[in-house]
């Protein structure tokens, strides 16, 4: 090394650093390491999981990464040591497994995890899922203390291989300008082979990694060393691993500033203290209040009257819960529209039933809110606890089962969760966590279904439908994926991912198929979003489909919730260039406000209608009637699920335009599609 002094005008790499992120992997910490750092972290990396809670409160880091992968079992110990300083400090908790199996999964959101991901996995599926983990730490940032610099809880160093100095940041352990070949002989023997074995690996590799070494006092010292990007300054942070523990995070339960309730840290802490005061843990039972569509809600009205509105209805759950003072009750906020009650003995489950058809009733009046009058739905899921559950976190998960299983109920929308039911339940909650991981592989598939012109016998177009290949369920259609995917709140997520791949696709045909048009579903919470029609020809531009080809298909439950604001996003959409389709008609309220009020171009019957005119005169009748009302009205009938040669007979003989079905083709893949068509030609 040459004996120069540092230049002054060297950038400070401590200035320069990404956000920590505290890192345990018991056989691939140094590889991990360097994949967040990739992602745009600073990793504190641990390979041991003894004092991991510790060191991570030490780091400062909002998200914690267990890597079980190794050896899963130590994973999930060490998960369950993190959850709780993770969930005090509104931290993300990113488990890694070894597997998408739903044991393992389960296992590891038990153990605490806020984020699951499953080997196999790339840097940017990991980029991916630590950007959500931030989000959902930022999302709880207003009630977490800002994180101290950790260059000023620990000491700090860097190194410029072309400097004959190390510069020491601040902390008493070592002094400023210190030599490197110096620094190195303070080191226990086994410490300065580790340190000069580190120096040489993130020298060659550019890689994060670490060394350890003992210290007067019987003190342990941990040094992460990173490089600066850009440049080959090597900064490295110590960890004292016998330093004094930072004092537990508090207990007492921090309120919900948008409510004034309790948030979910209380709850748990509640339910805890419940279960522990007896031997009859039954008397503990939980309700979880879910407000149906308020992400559509807030979509439509905006942010300040749903935070009114959740205000209200606070107001309202509090005023019932706390009316009968039969036991103790609790009222948190758990989430963005979801509330617990917590119901202690000598309340029971049948109390707890009562209390919340009280609540939906209450729920179901309509609320002022601004200049606008809003009626609200909720769903209500209730589990009470019993000798089975080892933690509050078993309890709420069943609870939590209790209101998915509520959410896709026909009718009631009480659901207490019985034994015979968790089964069901537990599926449709794993089915919520294989699509996340689902969505961020691109594991959805896009079948296309032919369109044929009842005429001519040539196909027309196509409608785009999504299939998911479940490692363990099979194939599954788009009628379960998208149900699964609303009560996971990733409905959105979903349509669009379907819309831009498609569009993607279809955009990619070769030239037997260029003439074809593309049709695209639209959800209602698509509808809700302000920026949809502007977005969807976006995505068609940029996939450079053209949009006189593209149609888009509308349901009718898409259009129950505003008419008014359906009509004017559909208006946008044909002044764009698309066509619209009304989709599965029939099947709702078929209102014919719809029909006179929309700027439509095609409507579908439903696949029940195509097959019912083969039934009685009746059913004739009805679908006559509605083939030539759209006519009519200038609209071209498409007609869903004609199986038979005696269905499209007399769907042709009534008026009907095209139609799609198995009496043509399945869904098929661009191939089978492009074969289909050539058939056709050749005919």
């Amino acid at each position: 090394m040459k004996d120069a002094r540092l230049p002054e005008d060297l950038p400070s790499a401590a200035a320069s650093f990404a956000p920590p992120a505290f890192i345990l992997s018991f056989a691939h910490r140094d590889d991990l390491a360097a994949a967040v750092m990739r992602s745009g972290w600073r990793p504190i990396a641990a390979r041991r999981a003894e004092g991991a809670a510790t060191r991570f409160l030490a780091s400062g880091a909002s998200i914690a990464v267990v890597d079980g992968r190794a050896d899963f079992d130590e994973s999930i110990e060490a998960t369950r040591a993190l959850g709780g300083p993770a969930q005090a400090n509104h931290a993300a908790l990113l488990v890694l497994t070894p597997d998408a199996m739903a044991a393992t999964l389960e296992a590891a959101y038990q153990a605490g995890a806020t984020h699951v991901l499953a080997a196999p996995f790339d840097q940017d599926v990991l980029g991916i899922h630590l950007r959500f983990a931030a989000r959902h730490a930022e999302r709880l940032a207003g009630s977490r203390p800002a994180a101290a610099d950790p260059g000023g809880q620990q000491d700090s160093w860097r190194w410029h291989p072309g400097a004959g100095t190390v510069v020491i940041g601040p902390g008493p352990n070592l002094e400023a300008g210190t030599r490197p070949r110096a620094l190195l002989r303070r080191l226990d023997p086994a410490g300065r082979r580790s340190a000069i074995e580190a120096l040489r690996r993130i020298r060659a590799t550019g890689r994060p990694t670490a060394f350890a070494h003992d210290a007067p006092g019987g003190r342990r010292l941990v040094h992460h060393l990173t490089v600066t990007d850009g440049t080959d300054i090597v900064f490295g942070q110590i960890e004292d691993l016998a330093a004094e523990p930072r004092p537990e995070p508090p207990t007492q339960p921090r309120g919900d500033p948008l409510t004034g309730l309790v948030d979910g840290t209380a709850a748990r802490a509640w339910i805890a203290a419940r279960m522990a005061e007896g031997a009859d843990p039954a008397g503990c039972v939980v309700m979880i209040v879910g407000i149906n569509r308020f992400d559509m809600l807030t979509a439509a009205f905006g942010r300040s009257v749903g935070d009114s509105l959740l205000q209200g209805v606070a107001r309202r759950i509090e005023r019932l819960a706390t009316s009968d003072r039969a036991g103790r009750r609790l009222i948190a906020r758990l989430a963005t529209a979801e509330f617990l009650v917590g119901l202690s003995a000598p309340a029971g489950a049948d109390d707890a039933q009562f209390l919340a058809g009280r609540i939906a009733e209450s729920i179901a009046r309509p609320f002022a809110a601004d200049e606008h009058v809003v009626t609200l739905g909720c769903r209500i899921g209730i589990a009470a606890s019993s000798p089975d559950d080892g933690a509050p976190a078993d309890l709420l998960r069943r609870a939590s089962a209790a209101l998915a299983d509520a959410m896709t109920a026909e009718g009631d929308v009480i659901r207490m969760l019985e034994s015979e039911g968790e089964a069901a339940a537990d599926r449709e909650a794993r089915l919520e966590v294989d699509l996340r991981r689902a969505l961020a592989r691109d594991e959805i598939d896009i079948l296309f279904q032919p369109q044929v012109d009842i005429t001519t016998n040539a196909v027309t177009g196509v409608e785009a439908l999504a299939r998911w290949h479940h490692p363990m369920l099979g194939e599954l259609g788009a009628a379960t994926l998208f149900s699964v995917a609303e009560r996971s709140d990733y409905l959105v997520a979903l349509s669009g991912h379907v819309q831009r791949k498609a569009l993607a696709m279809a955009a990619a045909w070769p030239a037997g198929l260029r003439h074809l048009r593309l049709s695209v579903n639209v959800t209602a919470a698509d509808m809700a979003r302000p920026d949809f029609a502007a977005t969807l020809l976006a995505v068609a531009d940029d996939a450079g489909f053209p949009r006189s080809r593209l149609t888009v298909e509308v349901t009718e439950s898409g259009l129950i919730e505003d008419l008014r604001a359906a009509a004017g996003l559909l208006a946008e959409l044909r002044a764009g260039g698309v066509r619209v389709a009304i989709d599965d008609f029939g099947t709702g309220y078929s209102s014919l406000a719809y029909l006179k009020s929309l700027p439509l171009d095609y409507l579908k019957i439903d696949r029940r209608m195509s097959q019912d005119i083969t039934g009685t005169m009746r059913d004739r009748v009805v679908v006559h009637g509605v083939i030539d009302m759209a006519r009519s009205l200038g609209l071209s009938v498409i007609a869903e699920g004609v199986e038979t040669a005696r269905q499209l007979e007399l769907l042709a003989a009534q008026g009907c335009n095209s139609y799609q079905g198995y009496l043509c083709a399945p869904p098929l893949d661009g191939p089978a599609l492009s074969r289909l068509v050539a058939r056709w030609r050749r005919r």
